[in-house]
This record gives structure tokens, C-alpha cells and sequence, in this order.
């Protein structure tokens, strides 16, 4: 075992790299459209109250107050569709742990690491480590809090099981929180695995997600550094005022890792 700053590396025997299973991003589980996400969003801001009726004083401002209801269901769809997202990553995440230890089970170099009664060893939040030692493109999702989302939920609940306390405030610190409390059920703390032993392939599946029409693309193979996107189709919708919105489409980049 090596030991650098506070972190513990286990030693891998030999000195060949090991290839490790791919990380299939999947695409995002189903929704609800997004019009209809919309209207359970603004159910929720009527539900709560979050913007009350004029007074009388105001009473010729009801287009004003109607807006403001509008903006933050639209508010809300987006943290929901933010929380899906990186729930979708934590799901892929699970299964891509699931195949390393299939991988580290066939491998005689490698089968020893995992067994909890040996000491160093590696613990399955040791590959959500890897994966953040090797600095994989994530736009933006936080891998551990991902994790603990799909921890936490085996399908993601519909917007109008939250309230919008917990989509503004309060997700994030459970999620870290699921993970945390999951990563310490090992009775002593897991070895990290070096990251220079170990290369992957990252692929993305495009699939339909809330609101967006799938643009039909497969699952490609990207060796270059460069990240490459892959883009949705945003299904238009309309506020309450006849406007038209979209919603951006996520874009996932895959490459190898080494």
C-alpha cells in the first residue's frame, strides 16, 4: 500500500495496466412530457403558495403575478430535469461498478483487492474515486451526489413528489449525504485504486429524455482527447401567455480514458 498526502493507493501486483468495462451513459429514463411537466411544476408553486394573490390594490397586476408563476415552475421543470440527469449518471455509475467487479473477480492480479477481509482493500466507492481521479468529462454533475441519488431512488419519482424546498435546496445534501453514509458501511476505509493502472472507454447513449424527441443517434467510440457532443431535439412548448419555450438539450461527451 502507498500511502500520498491522506490517501491510501493499493499497490497492483505486476506492472501491466488493466482495461476496465466501458461506461455506458444511458439515456434518461421516462418522464413526463415536458407541457405536462410543466403544469405539475405549477401545481406545486399553486400548491405551495410560493407567489400569493395580488392585493386589491394591485388587482389590474394578475399578468405579472401569472408570470412570476410561470418562471418558477419553469424553474422548478429545470431542477427536476437537472435531478434526472444526474441520477441517470449515478445509475450508469452502479452498473459500470457492477461490471469492474465482474472484471476483478476474472483476473488474478486483480481478484484479491476486493475481498473485505484482506487489508488494503478496495470498496466499490473506490471506482467512484477512479472515475474522479481521471477527471471524466461530466458537465457539470457531481459524481458522488449521483451516486446517492440513484442510491436513494431506484426510478426517479414524478416533480410532483418534491416539494420545492427540496428541488432549490435541499437534494444535493441528501444525495451527498446518501453517499457518504454508503461509502462508510465498510468497516475500515477503502484504498484508492491508482489511477494510472487502470484505462476505460466512456460511450453515450442518445435516447429521448423529458420533453426532447430523440435525435436517433447510435452509440459511438470516441479515442481523441476532444470531447465530442451529442445533441437532442428540444420539443417546443407555450407558457400560459401563448409564448413559445424550449428547453436546451443536455450534451454528453465521451472519450477514453487512460
Amino acid at each position: 500500500m502507498q500511502i500520498i498526502g491522506n490517501r491510501k493507493y493499493l499497490e497492483i501486483p505486476g506492472q501491466r495496466n488493466h482495461e476496465l468495462p466501458p461506461l455506458m451513459l444511458r439515456g434518461a429514463p421516462e418522464v413526463a412530457p415536458l407541457d405536462q411537466m410543466m403544469d405539475m411544476a405549477a401545481g406545486i408553486v399553486k400548491d405551495e403558495d410560493m407567489v400569493p394573490n395580488p392585493p386589491e390594490e394591485l388587482a389590474g397586476a394578475d399578468g405579472l403575478f401569472e408570470q412570476r408563476r410561470f418562471d418558477l415552475a419553469l424553474n422548478l421543470a429545470e431542477q427536476y430535469l437537472k435531478l434526472v440527469s444526474h441520477w441517470q449518471w449515478g445509475d450508469s455509475i452502479l452498473e459500470w461498478i457492477r461490471q469492474c467487479e465482474i472484471t476483478f473477480g476474472s483476473q488474478a492480479a486483480l481478484r484479491n483487492l476486493l475481498r473485505p477481509d484482506l487489508w488494503p482493500h478496495a470498496g466499490r466507492s473506490s471506482f467512484v474515486t477512479l472515475l474522479e481521479d481521471k477527471s471524466i468529462p461530466t458537465q457539470g454533475v457531481q459524481l458522488e451526489g449521483a451516486v446517492g441519488l440513484r442510491l436513494t431512488f431506484r426510478q426517479p419519482p414524478p416533480i410532483s413528489c418534491f416539494s420545492d424546498q427540496f428541488l432549490f435546496f435541499l437534494n444535493s445534501k441528501m444525495a451527498q449525504t446518501a453517499y457518504e453514509t454508503w461509502a462508510g458501511l465498510t468497516a475500515q476505509e477503502a484504498a484508492s485504486l491508482p489511477p494510472e493502472r487502470f484505462y476505460f472507454q466512456v460511450f453515450s447513449m442518445a435516447q429521448a429524455s423529458a420533453g426532447f424527441r430523440s435525435a436517433n443517434l447510435p452509440i459511438d467510440r470516441f479515442t481523441s482527447p476532444i470531447p465530442r457532443k451529442i445533441t437532442a431535439i428540444a420539443a417546443a412548448s407555450r407558457a400560459p401567455n401563448g409564448s413559445r419555450y424550449t428547453s436546451e438539450p443536455s450534451q454528453t461527451a465521451t472519450s477514453g480514458f487512460t
